[in-house]
Protein backbone atom coordinates (compact mmCIF):
# COMPACT_ATOMS: atom_id res chain seq x y z
CA UNK A 1 0.00 0.00 0.00
CA UNK A 2 1.82 3.25 -1.30
CA UNK A 3 1.77 6.15 1.79
CA UNK A 4 -1.17 8.06 -0.67
CA UNK A 5 -3.61 5.30 -0.18
CA UNK A 6 -2.61 5.24 3.52
CA UNK A 7 -3.32 9.40 4.35
CA UNK A 8 -6.58 8.44 1.73
CA UNK A 9 -8.10 6.05 3.78
CA UNK A 10 -7.02 7.70 7.35
CA UNK A 11 -9.34 10.80 5.79
CA UNK A 12 -11.89 8.70 4.88
CA UNK A 13 -12.23 7.30 8.08
CA UNK A 14 -12.92 10.49 9.73
CA UNK A 15 -15.17 11.73 7.70
CA UNK A 16 -17.02 8.69 8.02
CA UNK A 17 -16.93 8.71 11.30
CA UNK A 18 -17.88 12.22 11.88
CA UNK A 19 -21.11 11.48 9.67
CA UNK A 20 -22.28 8.25 11.89
CA UNK A 21 -22.05 10.14 14.38
CA UNK A 22 -24.15 12.86 13.27
CA UNK A 23 -26.35 10.43 11.65
CA UNK A 24 -26.47 8.49 15.17
CA UNK A 25 -26.98 12.34 17.07
CA UNK A 26 -23.79 11.31 19.05
CA UNK A 27 -22.39 14.63 17.31
CA UNK A 28 -24.52 17.63 16.10
CA UNK A 29 -23.15 18.87 13.08
CA UNK A 30 -23.13 22.56 14.69
CA UNK A 31 -20.59 21.19 16.81
CA UNK A 32 -16.87 21.80 16.98
CA UNK A 33 -15.69 18.34 16.76
CA UNK A 34 -17.46 17.52 13.54
CA UNK A 35 -16.22 20.21 11.88
CA UNK A 36 -12.58 19.69 13.09
CA UNK A 37 -13.08 15.97 11.98
CA UNK A 38 -14.64 16.92 8.61
CA UNK A 39 -11.39 20.06 8.29
CA UNK A 40 -8.90 16.74 9.16
CA UNK A 41 -10.40 14.26 7.12
CA UNK A 42 -11.28 16.80 4.04
CA UNK A 43 -7.50 17.72 4.32
CA UNK A 44 -6.09 14.34 4.56
CA UNK A 45 -8.56 13.31 1.21
CA UNK A 46 -7.23 16.63 -0.47
CA UNK A 47 -3.46 15.80 0.07
CA UNK A 48 -3.62 12.27 -1.36
CA UNK A 49 -5.23 13.05 -4.42
CA UNK A 50 -2.46 15.84 -5.08
CA UNK A 51 -0.32 13.17 -4.20
CA UNK A 52 -1.45 10.85 -7.34
CA UNK A 53 -2.14 13.93 -9.61
CA UNK A 54 -6.09 13.65 -9.37
CA UNK A 55 -7.05 17.09 -9.58
CA UNK A 56 -10.90 17.07 -9.68
CA UNK A 57 -10.98 15.64 -6.37
CA UNK A 58 -8.41 17.77 -5.09
CA UNK A 59 -10.64 20.78 -6.02
CA UNK A 60 -13.13 18.98 -4.11
CA UNK A 61 -11.92 17.75 -0.98
CA UNK A 62 -10.19 21.87 -0.63
CA UNK A 63 -13.29 23.26 -0.83
CA UNK A 64 -14.54 20.80 1.97
CA UNK A 65 -11.88 21.29 3.63
CA UNK A 66 -12.39 25.17 3.46
CA UNK A 67 -16.00 24.96 4.44
CA UNK A 68 -14.87 22.84 7.21
CA UNK A 69 -12.25 25.52 8.56
CA UNK A 70 -14.32 28.23 8.31
CA UNK A 71 -17.64 26.56 9.93
CA UNK A 72 -15.23 25.61 13.05
CA UNK A 73 -14.24 29.16 13.89
CA UNK A 74 -18.19 30.09 13.30
CA UNK A 75 -18.99 27.48 15.94
CA UNK A 76 -19.59 29.47 19.48
CA UNK A 77 -16.61 28.09 21.78
CA UNK A 78 -18.49 25.59 24.41
CA UNK A 79 -20.90 24.34 21.87
CA UNK A 80 -22.26 21.31 23.31
CA UNK A 81 -21.68 17.95 21.33
CA UNK A 82 -25.26 16.73 21.43
CA UNK A 83 -27.81 19.86 20.35
CA UNK A 84 -30.58 19.46 22.76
Amino acid sequence: MKLSDIIASVGVVILLIAFVLNVQKKLSANSRPYTAMNFIGAGLCCLSSYMISFYPFVVLESVWATFALVSFFRVPRGTSVKER
